[in-house]
């Protein structure tokens, strides 16, 4: 039975000493950015300028909802899913480290009405 425990451990470790890191995904993001309408970036370079600077701001600190009424207020929207669709398409492609800090900041978020 130690045996069995030991060689888990052994190939846990490896597993995890060959994980690669999360890193950055430009192309998906400006895939899934720019085919959505809605945003119209000018050029790719606007558009991971936007979403880096969205990576910026979860890793400073700024609360969810606040995120939410930027990029309302940056696009001259009041759909709630287009902003919270580029908030996690910033996150998830761009600053996959901040996902868990963003969650954080998302707990309890209500859309206002």
């Amino acid at each position: 039975m130690l045996t069995v425990v030991a060689i888990a451990i052994f190939i846990a470790a490896g597993l995890l000493a060959t994980a690669r890191p999360a890193r950055a995904d430009n192309i998906g993001y400006l895939v899934n950015v720019t085919v959505r309408p809605g945003y119209n970036f000018p050029n790719a370079d606007a558009a991971l300028a936007y979403g880096y600077g969205v990576c910026d701001q979860i890793t400073a600190g700024v609360s969810y909802s606040q995120l939410i009424k930027n990029i309302k207020g940056d696009f001259s929207t009041s759909d709630e899913f287009q902003a919270s669709y580029l908030i996690s398409q910033s996150a998830q492609e761009l600053c996959p480290a901040a996902i868990w800090q963003l969650r954080q900041s998302a707990a309890g978020y209500r859309p206002s009405t």
